[in-house]
């Protein structure tokens, strides 16, 4: 079981396919999800189809037993001034593997790396470039002095 922390880096989008007239995204953002927790990046820098955020967020990691929760979903949304959100489209990565490495060898990394945005229905919306690096937490080692017992000393009491 891994714990420890992860830390996702939204690098960039591109090719997003909004739902502007025009046919790019104005305001684009991203909500990351892990287990229960949520991150919202900022609006994306950048016109037309292609973003930069170059964002960092850090996730708890308390166990990686089921698939299901071994996921990350980014979930990229175009800010709309006048109206709901709109969803462009998300991303699914599956982590289980790079905890279970990170745990095995003390740290694990998965580079920049491009993930396609689809929608429900399947349809391709764009690509956003994801990092992730999983940092186990280390459980302090027990030195036996302080497990308990006697200890033996250097110094003799002399009589």
């Amino acid at each position: 079981m891994a714990i420890g922390f992860m830390e996702v880096h939204l690098v960039k989008a591109k090719g997003l396919n909004g739902t502007c007239f025009f046919g790019g995204m104005e305001d684009p953002y991203v909500l990351i999800q892990y287990q229960g927790q949520e991150k919202r990046s900022n609006i994306a820098k950048g016109s037309g189809r292609n973003h930069v955020w170059d964002e960092k967020f850090i996730f708890k990691v308390e166990n990686h037993g089921s698939s299901d929760k071994n996921k990350l979903i980014f979930k990229i949304m175009d800010k709309d001034t006048f109206s709901d959100d709109d969803f462009i489209g998300q991303t699914i990565i599956y982590v289980k593997d790079l905890l279970a490495e990170g745990e095995q060898n003390g740290v694990s990394k998965l580079p920049p790396l491009k993930y396609r945005v689809i929608r429900a229905n399947q349809s391709y919306r764009g690509e956003i470039d994801v990092a992730i690096t999983f940092t186990p937490k280390v459980e302090d080692e027990l030195i036996e002095e302080d497990i308990g017992g006697w200890k033996e000393s250097n110094y003799h009491h002399l009589s």
